[in-house]
């Protein structure tokens, strides 16, 4: 008997090609009267990974990243050199991407996994495409609650959350334990959350897995041998596959780390910024001398290793796609298949002398909320196309409702833009601010300038509002070194800026974030 490594049941396949064969000969009513058959609507593949930094790869012109697939991805298809993540926080920003809302709407702020009654009557994106007959496939970390967590018809989850393991078809850690690697990848994660070896500095310790049991190798897997189904041709197919890493822990392979001339690494520029000039529990955090985050005792090598470790999960990350890309190409679903990649936020990759995303306390900072977004879809989006218009991944669920012509109502309209006519005939998006918010700050994105506001402070110990709202000219200070807050030259702006933020505020539905203060027992701030 041929394995089937995905656990996909056959009799699974067999009820999903039977129903769209049934569904073909019947007459088109409905939302999707207008198509003729579910096959002519294309394929979405949506690769995705966690703290992706913007600026971290080959085709943006880092001399240490190597990213041929992503080139490759993005030279046959179209870019945004501007998206920004709704909240640079992984549960908050995936929720708003997986619902087409902000998070003041759905009320999801952080990763504990604490929801709003509202985002129950919210239609996640996979149901919408799992309505209009397509099959929805999952693989990798999806760190939803479990409320948006729906409508799958495989999932392989690789996140060690019981929200996901008690629903998933197959998942990484059960898999993980059926190989006898469980110590092996307790010790990967101990580089973070202590254990048997203890944490690391920075999180940095190479992986004791072999290449093929990483969470990564896992996602790529799956995906692959989905790709490799005649489930995959049997009806159009929504999958997102999505990678753990970059993120911490910073756990790379050896034969990734090993292509590192880490004496070679381009350091940033604002790599020894003092603290006292940071947000101050970023300050708090630069200074601290406590494993993992032992930012305050740091030598040049750690932060070198740290950055070479990163770099070599985005290489192997690469890797993967390359993977997904060659076998996408080899059964013959290419030419109709949209994919897009993208990252829920990014990391400080030692910009300001910080690592990871410090998202307790900001929501500011162009390393964590600008992202890497691809769009490619042979034949329809020109080749090697590259925006400069301001994006929210807010957008992506409209776009592809557009792109894939499915005519789903919401009981809460979306408020991300539709990119279609920019994907596909080059138009402007038109977006004169972007907006990313935590809880306890918000941000306007502009065409030079950048302004956050603080809502709430993150930590009464912490005195935010003292030290200031932030205000930067970007086009003369791309480091974001310079806060004008209190600059009179950018009284006026400021003032236009305060005024959209209060405008965005009082169109956008903020019943979530209303509850999420109840609950939380804060002090309610609308901006």
């Amino acid at each position: 008997m041929t394995p089937n490594p995905t656990g996909i049941k056959r009799r699974d396949f067999l009820r999903g090609g039977i129903a769209t064969s049934i569904l073909s000969l019947l007459p088109r009513q409905g939302l999707f009267a207008e198509r003729n058959a579910a096959a002519e609507r294309p394929n979405v593949l949506f690769l995705f990974s966690d703290q992706h930094h913007a600026g971290m790869t080959s085709y943006a012109g880092h001399p240490n990243m190597h990213t041929s697939a992503l080139d490759l991805l993005a030279s046959g298809g179209m870019r945004f050199d501007r998206a920004y993540c709704q909240d640079g926080v992984c549960c908050p920003s995936r929720t708003s991407i997986m619902t087409g809302h902000y998070p003041r709407t759905f009320g999801v702020y952080d990763n504990r996994l604490m929801q709003a009654s509202i985002l129950s009557e919210l239609t996640p994106m996979q149901r919408a495409f799992h309505q209009a007959g397509y099959y929805t496939f999952t693989t990798g970390k999806r760190h939803l609650l479990q409320t948006v967590d729906t409508d799958w018809d495989y999932s392989a989850g690789t996140q060690n959350l019981p929200t996901e393991m008690n629903r998933d078809t197959l998942h990484y850690w059960n898999w993980i334990k059926q190989k006898g690697l469980a110590e092996q990848l307790k010790t990967d994660f101990a580089a973070e959350f202590g254990g048997p070896k203890g944490a690391a500095p920075f999180t940095c310790r190479l992986s004791v897995l072999p290449p093929e049991a990483t969470a990564e190798a896992f996602a790529a897997q799956q995906t692959v041998e989905f790709l490799r189904s005649a489930q995959a041709k049997k009806q159009p197919f929504f999958a997102w596959s999505t990678f753990y890493r970059p993120h911490q822990p910073y756990t790379p392979q050896k034969k990734y780390a090993d292509r590192i001339d880490f004496d070679s690494l381009k350091l940033p520029s604002t790599l020894w910024q003092k603290p006292e000039e940071l947000p101050p529990g970023l300050c708090r955090f630069r200074k601290n001398k406590n494993l993992p985050w032992n930012l305050g005792e740091a030598d040049e090598a750690a932060y070198r290793r740290y950055i070479g470790y990163y770099i070599a999960l985005v290489h192997e990350i690469d890797d993967h796609i390359r993977t997904i890309l060659n076998a996408l190409e080899q059964e013959g679903l290419a030419k109709n298949t949209i994919v897009i990649y993208a990252s829920d936020h990014g990391d400080f990759v030692g910009n300001h002398g910080l690592v990871e995303k410090g998202s307790a306390w900001h929501n500011f900072y162009e390393e964590t909320l600008r992202v890497p977004l691809i769009v490619n879809w042979p034949g329809h989006i020109p080749s090697g196309a590259v925006r400069t218009d301001l994006v929210e991944l807010v957008d992506l669920y409209p776009t592809l409702l557009s792109l894939c012509d499915l005519g789903t109502k919401h009981s809460h309209p979306l408020p991300g833009r539709d990119l279609a006519g920019t994907l596909l005939h080059q138009t402007s998006v038109g977006r004169k601010y972007a907006v990313s918010e935590n809880w306890s700050q918000a941000t306007v994105i502009a065409d030079g300038l950048k302004y956050g506001r603080w809502l709430n402070c993150p930590d009464p110990k912490l005195d935010c509002r003292t030290w200031g709202n932030m205000l930067v000219e970007r086009s003369g200070d791309a480091h974001e070194l310079n806060n004008l807050i209190n600059n009179p030259e950018y009284a006026a702006p400021l003032k236009q800026l305060d005024a959209f933020l209060a405008e965005w505020a009082d169109k956008t539905d903020d019943s979530g974030r209303r509850e999420f203060f109840a609950k939380r027992k804060l002090v309610y701030s609308k901006v």
